[in-house]
């Protein structure tokens, strides 16, 4: 297994291996083709490809000299008004290198730009349009002023599907020579849903644990409780085991170092979810899921974290006598 970062080491280089995002694809394709490129907007949740795009749009713009011609920027910590009077504008009031007319400047985090900094960027992106493109990368494109907006052409990154995002792993576990159990990718995605990035750290990180990477490595390495564990403290609360289902969930707070927020999201997903195998019927799961937004509320507020969710556990344990006695 190699040490290289795999986020960066797989990272696709050209827009024909990029992931998912067809019709994003299809429309940056279009503006290689005819070398012509408006000021970009990428928009969307984290890990779905947005800096991976611009990145692959500048290499196929401008094969061998792309490193010349394109100016990366990562605005959260160069945000300021004096980085864009300063590097942003002496980049973009030079002429490009080679057939292509204009140079690219890519922001990323873009949402994380000072009010100040938007306005001067704003003004650049008027004057030096002949000789640069900018493309903006931003996770919550509501922070980006509106005159930037409506100056870009806007593309909304969705998160990856499933199958895909399964599909890249395996192909990365295949190049490392990993053995991966099919749990461990069903965890892997129910940790990190369409967010690739993630998923793919936190392969890297299971494989180093061991031999195979299989749930438990995975759940152990990003530091969360498993499904089972949840659905058995549950069972032993609804069965009446008041006190096994409290040292269980001691334990799991000891053992895993979760937080009592992070334990009643969990629950609250497990009570939703269809996989379940709570024996309670939907009017249960309704009243549980009521109970734990409280808990969750009493908890932000500031409230006991034991002591909350024992209570929790209580009316869990009550419910299941209530119901569990109809069956």
């Amino acid at each position: 297994m190699s040490e290289a970062l795999w986020v960066e080491k797989y990272r696709p280089t050209t827009l024909d291996e990029m992931i998912d995002q067809e019709e994003i694809v299809s429309r940056l394709k279009h503006f290689v083709a005819t070398r012509t490129l408006p000021h970009l907007l990428f928009a969307g949740p984290p890990g779905t490809g947005k800096t991976t795009a611009a990145l692959a749009l500048a290499r196929e713009l401008y094969s061998e000299r792309w490193r010349e011609n394109v100016l990366e920027l990562n605005a959260s910590d160069e945000r300021g008004i004096q980085t864009i009077r300063e590097r942003v504008k002496d980049f973009a009031r030079t002429m490009a290198l080679g057939e292509v007319p204009f140079k690219i400047i890519i922001l990323d985090e873009a949402d994380n730009m000072t009010s100040d900094a938007q306005q001067a960027l704003r003004r650049i992106m008027e004057m030096y349009s002949r000789t640069a493109r900018f493309c903006l990368i931003a996770n919550y494109p509501s922070k980006i002023i509106e005159p930037i907006q409506s100056r870009c052409s806007i593309f909304r990154f969705q998160p990856l599907k499933k199958e895909d995002v399964i599909k890249r792993l395996r192909y990365i576990a295949e190049c490392e020579k990993l053995k991966v159990t099919e749990d461990a990718y069903e965890a892997i995605w129910e940790i990190c849903g369409g967010d690739l990035r993630r998923a793919i750290n936190t392969l890297q990180a299971a494989a180093a644990m061991g031999d195979v990477v299989n749930e438990k490595a995975v759940y152990r390495v990003v530091g969360r409780v498993t499904p089972k564990e949840i659905q058995d403290m549950l069972n032993y609360a609804l069965q009446g085991n008041f006190l096994k289902a409290r040292d269980m969930l001691r334990q799991l707070m000891v053992e895993y170092g979760v937080s009592g927020i992070d334990v009643i999201r969990l629950i609250h997903r497990e009570l939703l979810s269809p996989r379940a195998g709570l024996p309670i019927p939907e009017e249960a799961r309704i009243e549980l899921a009521d109970l734990a937004g409280e808990i969750n509320f009493r908890l932000i507020e500031g409230a006991d974290e034991e002591i909350q969710l024992s209570a929790f556990l209580a009316k869990v344990a009550l419910i299941g006598k209530r119901y569990l006695k109809k069956t």
